[in-house]
């Protein structure tokens, strides 16, 4: 086992781990609220170094990033564990569960990508957060080799360990769950405040994207939702923002959401956000210039075609588009 890099010690050989704002205080012996972090003998080890529940090569646009390199394929690979407990969890096997892992370890997965002619790299799945150690030791080693490092992730981290992170970061999704603190205190297990304040970090850093999760009669209170764009938008209306749609899981058996809930939302969306997608339910997801209309990237069961875009600017009007193309 690994030493763990945030945490503080406490008396009676208790310490505290202070990655997330959990900010959980572990006993002897005790496995911290993540499953990622164990107490020995007074000083905090990490359980999951390198253990990964998933290998796969996807799509880029499966995690969803939209906005960056566009059409390319990207390695992922997740931890067995999360800082946040979601009644709807839709990876709960492998996020709330112990489940079956194999050990991977920096060079194997920079020898993977080369064979597999993979440029990119994703920390998906569950909570990469709850991975640092190995990301921090990861991520210098694929960018050393061209190969950019994507989290995808609920944001939940403290502020000192995600500015450390960062500079490794080439792109991100931030699973904004809901705009409502309750929410996060009794559907999540966590708070709204530092996701929000990781979203605001992480936009000046690194290639942003949002993914909101519209679960009926939970989190699509209208109010609530404008008060979510708003606050995105007031940091840049060009950050995409993917709506998905929920399906019962986990310990929650509200009803799906319905697809013209979706659009409904997405439509309110658009009109103070330039790039809004619908997600998981069939839809044409084209990305269209917002200032003069014209198709810029096709996405269908065919694949994902540029068509009116060079150099992050639209062919038909020079419009500059958020992203990486």
């Amino acid at each position: 086992m690994q030493q763990a890099k945030y945490f503080k010690k406490l008396h009676n050989s208790k310490v505290q781990c202070i990655l997330c704002p959990n900010n959980c205080i572990i006993n002897p012996d005790q496995v911290s609220s993540c499953l990622s972090r164990v107490n020995v003998d007074g000083s905090l080890f990490v359980l999951n170094y390198g253990k990964t529940c998933s290998l796969a090569i996807d799509p880029i646009e499966k995690k969803p990033l939209y906005h960056f390199h566009p059409g390319s394929r990207i390695f992922s690979l997740g931890p067995n564990s999360c800082n946040l407990h979601c009644s709807f969890c839709q990876n709960y096997t492998i996020s709330q569960m112990h489940a079956s892992t194999r050990d991977v370890s920096p060079s194997q997965l920079l020898e993977i990508c080369k064979e597999r002619n993979v440029k990119s790299v994703a920390f998906t799945y569950s909570e990469p957060i709850t991975w640092f150690e190995f990301i921090m030791d990861t991520a210098p080693i694929m960018k050393d080799n061209g190969i950019s490092v994507v989290l995808v992730t609920n944001g939940y981290i403290n502020s000192e360990p995600l500015h450390e992170l960062l500079p490794y970061i080439d792109a991100m999704n931030i699973d904004l769950k809901s705009f409502n603190s309750e929410f996060y205190s009794t559907v999540c297990d966590g708070s709204i405040r530092p996701v929000l304040e990781t979203i605001e970090s992480s936009y000046s850093s690194t290639h942003l994207e949002l993914t909101h999760l519209l679960i009926p009669d939970l989190n699509d209170n209208l109010n609530e939702f404008e008060s979510m764009i708003d606050f995105i938008a007031g940091i840049n209306k060009s950050i995409p923002l993917h709506i998905s749609a929920y399906f019962p899981a986990f310990k929650m058996d509200n009803k799906r959401t319905p697809s013209n809930l979706i659009l409904e939302y997405q439509a309110i969306a658009k009109n103070k956000l330039e790039y809004v997608y619908s997600g998981n339910i069939g839809a044409v997801s084209e990305t269209i210039c917002p200032n003069c209309g014209k198709l810029l990237i096709r996405r269908d069961v065919f694949g994902v075609k540029l068509e009116g875009i060079i150099s992050n600017r639209c062919v038909n009007c020079n419009h500059e588009i958020y992203g990486e193309f």
